[in-house]
């Protein structure tokens, strides 16, 4: 269950207007780029699309812009429906389902301390609220704390979850858990270190700097899976120089201004996210010039 939708795919960022609202051309501009770099799909609605800055109702918006575009009907479409309620979450889901997209995800809850058990049901209700395979998220960064090992793998055995996006640097567990539960799709989520959970079996990504750099990371994927390690190393290397431009900006505005860089009509970030560098576009313009990196610009 679960590995046709294996691949490489971008965490589709969001587009607002310069006034902060939720921009319909915008959304079309970023996802149409994205769509012409050659990964498997798009995964929209996540952290790297500032949902946890959005309203339900641009969720459900944004969702329906996605379904109407043409060229998102021919990659697959993971929708990212974490909310702070389980209310929220099987609203998007449902809505996700009925537009037809593949599957769907789910932080795991964390506005509140909640308990194991609380974050086992939240995924069970959600995982039955609709037919679409389920891929859970683990990660430590955003939720505060790493959730057991033994309680992914009860999360994983339930209906309807196909798998997990491993957003951890702990690679010893992510093979634990493979080993343990060898029949579900394991996605990577951490771009600058995309490679080694390659080498482990990891049978896709999904990442911020694909918006920018999709082709890069296909190739990467690729030449993993080919034993290619030198020219790996390479990519891996080309994107990690790319993440540590982003730590300077800031990593969700620096990758919206990279794409106004490459003239891509990506907006800017919602507040109160803001460009750490006055001249972002400047500074990551510079590095997508360079000629190593230009033959990855779709």
């Amino acid at each position: 269950m679960g590995y046709s939708l294996g691949g490489m795919y971008a965490a589709l960022l969001t587009g607002f207007s310069d006034s902060g609202a939720f921009d319909a051309d915008r959304q079309r501009a970023i996802t149409e780029y994205v769509l012409r770099q050659g990964l498997q799909g798009l995964y929209i609605g996540g952290s790297s699309g500032e949902s946890g800055l959005m309203s339900t109702d641009e969720l459900h918006e944004q969702q329906e812009i996605i379904a109407a575009m043409p060229a998102a009907r021919t990659s697959h479409v993971i929708a990212h429906v974490g909310q702070p309620n389980t209310r929220d979450s099987i609203a998007l889901a449902q809505s996700a389902a009925t537009l037809g997209f593949d599957a769907l995800s789910a932080l795991p809850p964390h506005a509140y301390p909640f308990s194991d058990e609380e974050i086992f049901h939240y995924y069970a209700e959600l995982a039955a609220a609709t037919s679409l395979p389920l891929i859970v998220y683990e990660v430590p960064v955003r939720t505060g704390r790493p959730l057991p090992l033994e309680l992914l793998q009860r999360i994983l055995d339930l209906p309807n979850v196909a798998g997990i996006k491993f957003t951890s640097t702990d690679l010893f567990k992510l093979s634990m858990l493979r080993r343990s539960r060898p029949d579900k799709i394991y996605f990577f989520g951490f771009d600058e270190i995309f490679a080694g959970a390659a080498a482990l079996g990891c049978e896709g990504g999904i990442g911020t700097t694909y918006n920018v750099l999709g082709k890069l990371y296909v190739e990467l994927f690729k030449s993993v899976t080919a034993s290619d390690l030198q020219k790996a190393r390479q990519l891996q290397d080309t994107s990690q120089r790319f993440v540590e431009v982003l730590l300077q900006t800031g990593v969700i505005p620096g990758v919206k201004a990279a794409l106004r860089a490459i003239g891509v009509d990506a907006g800017f970030a919602r507040g109160p996210l803001i460009e750490q560098d006055n001249k972002a576009e400047q500074t990551v313009g510079a590095f997508l010039r360079e000629e190593q990196v230009q033959p990855w610009l779709a």
